[in-house]
């Protein structure tokens, strides 16, 4: 295996998730670095918190024997025990439980934003469109909002634990053989902490069910596909489905879930058992005093609710918060992953070509790849134009370019430079781009626009520039508030913008570099007709050509009145380069182009 093609497997093949007990750690560590301080404070109150609990059978022995024996001062010794202790557990409550609330506040804010920074800036975005990436990242969004109660879950496992210990101690003193009793407990510490995961399992392998069930609710209730549904007349279609869909999600959620639930109730009848056993060998073997037998009474009953309770927090951790923990593990080594590789920075600009040889991509599942064995150069300074049928490897083309994903085989080189070898933010600082499948940022139009670079997001000047270049001045114009207007309808004084004004703002955007050196235009202007379209894109591709760094723009259209224009017209077809010339030589040759512009031409014609 070459180290190109190490380098895709490394990213592209499915990055396996660590150990469970490594991601808590590393999630520990993670909230520790947030709120050193209180996560130390909280642990140290709720081991407090844990003893004077566990302490109450022993206060029930001594005054049970005070009673019997008719020692006065026992007795009220060991009241005053069992007040302290009632006293200590409620004020130590009020402390960790404000404490516990404090930290889990303060951490849930980090968490969310540590998620959310991986997944935006990840370079490549496998992670969003391969299947069984998004069924784990669909998991991981529904915990991240909880993931905080793991930090809770620790300390209250530690807390039961100390309860555990203590009350072992405790029936250690009355004869080690009742230490045993814990090991009537093992069964249901088993089917607590593998249910659980088990359950979660089965979740994770129908979550594709489950996340067509959102999508569908989402069509059926939602404003952006309301005018479809109605005309269309699929709304009963869309419940109906919707429905079916959950079903085949729930009926094995279900079905694991009464699985594991008999398997947890029997384990519990193991322990009653053994419980009863110890009751009649201290009472009746050992002939044992009343307290010890109520300490036996007591601590018994205490060791089945902290085995309980321990066990059922494991059993969170494990199936909850721990399986967070793993998600959000697993997304930090993907992140790291797809970060590694390129570590020189991009070039300031281009003074011969980008060349791509030998090219081979397909898609992480496919099984045809979406571009085989491209050879092709862009000149610098050049526009350059892609042109073929939809699926032709057009948008996978401009994904490679991008760095969205490095080729399965061959290489792009910047002036000699291997595109892999670049570090990837760098290489985005030098892009610039609109899209078909543009995204509707709902800030104010200032903003929307200004994302495109964000070092003068908020400069007006420049803004206002990139609107001018994109086509937009007059939409913005009539914007109640001008670039200070709240884009979208749901926000308080916000604007209703139509599809075409979204992908001028969305042009606009990608205007905001000055000099890219790659301007990639994927579709951006299928709203808007076809003489805006040109006129919008020969003026842009003068002022490229022109443009002193050597910027190439990249076209996709399926417009030939706008391709016309290019300095280098591509024709893929069946995911393959299939001619390369200018206009006036495409069309002179007689080939896939000239067919699909005489047709074109010919239906403008009609």
């Amino acid at each position: 295996m070459s180290t190109s093609d190490a380098a895709t497997e490394v990213r592209d093949e499915v990055v396996p998730p660590p150990p469970a007990l490594k991601a808590m750690w590393r999630l520990v560590k993670l909230g520790y670095q947030h709120e050193p301080g209180l996560l130390v404070y909280a642990v140290v109150v709720t081991i407090l918190n844990a003893i004077p609990d566990s302490l109450l059978a022993l206060w029930l022995m001594l005054l049970a024997d005070g009673v019997a024996d008719g020692d006065d001062r026992q007795v009220m010794l060991s009241a005053l025990g069992i007040a302290v202790s009632v006293t200590w557990t409620w004020v130590f409550n009020v402390f960790s439980g404000r404490i516990q609330r404090r930290f889990r506040d303060r951490v849930t804010i980090a968490l969310e934003t540590h998620v959310a920074r991986l997944q935006a800036t990840i370079g490549t975005v496998a992670h969003q469109e391969r299947p069984e990436y998004l069924d784990r990242l669909s998991v991981l969004r529904q915990q991240v909002f909880v993931l905080d109660h793991m930090y809770l879950s620790v300390l209250n496992t530690l807390a039961w634990l100390v309860r555990l210990g203590i009350t072992l101690v405790l029936l250690a003193s009355v004869h080690p053989a009742l230490v045993l009793l814990a090991l009537a407990a093992i069964p249901t510490v088993v089917t607590a902490s593998t249910r659980p995961v088990a359950e979660r399992q089965v979740e994770e392998r129908a979550a594709v069910h489950e996340r067509l069930a959102s999508h569908l609710f989402t069509t059926a209730t939602t404003a952006a596909s309301g005018k479809e549904v109605r005309v269309t007349g699929i709304g009963a279609d869309l419940v109906a489905d919707r429905r079916a869909s959950w079903e085949r999600w729930y009926l094995p959620v279900s079905r694991a879930r009464w699985r594991t639930s008999a398997w947890n109730a029997g384990s519990w009848a193991v322990f009653g058992l053994g419980f009863a056993v110890a009751l009649w060998f201290v009472a009746v073997r050992l002939d044992s005093s009343p307290g010890v037998v109520l300490l036996l009474l007591t601590a018994g009953a205490r060791l089945s609710q902290y085995v309980a309770q321990t066990v059922s927090e494991i059993g969170f951790l494990r199936g909850i918060w721990l399986d967070g923990a793993v998600r959000l593990a697993w997304l930090e080594d993907y992140a790291a992953a797809a970060a590694a590789p390129g570590e020189r920075p991009a070039p300031d600009r281009i003074d011969d070509a980008i060349t791509l040889q030998g090219v081979t991509f397909t898609y992480p599942g496919a099984t045809a790849p979406s571009l085989v064995d491209v050879d092709l150069r862009l000149p610098a300074g050049s526009v350059v134009a892609l042109v073929g049928e939809n699926g032709a490897g057009k948008t996978t083309l401009v994904k490679l370019l991008a760095k969205m994903y490095d080729p399965e085989q061959g290489s792009i080189e910047i002036d000699g430079i291997p595109l892999r070898s670049i570090e990837t933010a760098s290489w985005r600082d030098r892009l610039a781009g609109a899209f078909q499948d543009f995204h509707r940022f709902e800030f104010t139009a200032l903003t929307s626009v200004g994302l495109g670079e964000l070092e003068r997001v908020e400069d007006r000047v420049a803004v206002a520039a990139a609107v001018e270049r994109g086509g937009a001045t007059a939409d913005v114009d009539r914007l109640p508030a001008g670039l200070d207007t709240q884009l979208g309808p749901t926000w308080p004084d916000g604007a209703e913008v139509s599809f075409g004004q979204w992908q001028k703002l969305a042009l606009s955007r990608g205007f905001m570099r000055d000099e890219p050196l790659l301007l990639v235009l994927d579709e951006p202007t299928a709203a808007l007709d076809a003489e805006t379209e040109h006129a919008l894109f020969e003026r842009y591709a003068a002022a490229s050509r022109t443009a002193p760094r050597g910027g190439i723009t990249l076209l996709v259209s399926h417009r030939f009145s706008t391709v016309r224009m290019a300095d280098l017209i591509v024709v893929l077809d069946g995911a393959s380069v299939v001619e390369v010339g200018s206009h006036a030589e495409l069309v002179a040759a007689g080939g896939a182009y000239a067919e699909l512009f005489a047709i074109q031409q010919h239906g403008y014609r009609a």
